[in-house]
């Protein structure tokens, strides 16, 4: 069992309070099985959560609506494994959907995850929505510092030269500017 996986069973555990369907659903080896539990009407959220990871680590895509939804949770665990699971289903829908999560303003308090997986994926999607993501969290007393840095961060990681104008915008932030540098030095100099 895989360290993300195991993760997300003990915190599962819990919430399932020992239902049978717990373990049914740990030591199962049908995606059917796994697969019925997303479509099946007053499954708890910890079963579908525990399916849709699942089958998206296997790659079935009947997964990815259950694993986008979750990506957007207000619960960062939910977040940090539909992110996992969606980084290996491979499904060429992810990296949209991820976009229009990170560039969400209404939803902007979950897009760390979002933003993470961008990241991840490196799709063309990433590099212009984490562009307009961080753009939009340079203004005066955003409260959404983590979601800029992971943007910092990550158009240093991708090292595309769009991304120049907006990291040096984050060079006069405080709390971006040694990320913003380090950004910097990794995009190739233009000649």
């Amino acid at each position: 069992m895989d360290e993300e996986l195991r993760s997300l069973t003990e915190r599962v555990r819990g919430e399932s309070g020992g239902a049978a369907g717990y373990e049914r659903l740990v030591v199962t080896d049908s995606t059917d099985e796994l697969a019925a539990v997303l479509t099946e009407p007053g499954q708890p959220l910890w079963a579908r959560e525990l399916a849709a990871f699942r089958l998206g680590v296997a790659g079935d895509r009947r997964a990815f609506e259950a694993l986008v939804l979750l990506l957007n949770h207000r619960d960062p665990p939910r977040c940090a494994s539909a992110a996992y699971a969606l980084a290996r289903l491979a499904d060429p829908r992810t990296a949209r959907a991820a976009a229009a999560l990170a560039t969400n303003e209404l939803r902007v308090a979950y897009a760390l995850h979002p933003v993470r997986l961008l990241v991840e994926l490196r799709a063309p999607e990433a590099v212009p929505a984490l562009i307009t993501t961080l753009q939009r969290r340079l203004r005066p007393h955003d409260p959404y510092r983590r979601v800029a840095l992971a943007c910092v961060e990550g158009l240093g990681a991708l090292g595309d030269a769009r991304a120049r104008p907006v990291l040096n915008e984050a060079l006069a932030h405080p709390n971006l500017a040694e990320a913003a540098v380090r950004a910097l030095a990794r995009i190739p100099k233009q000649r």
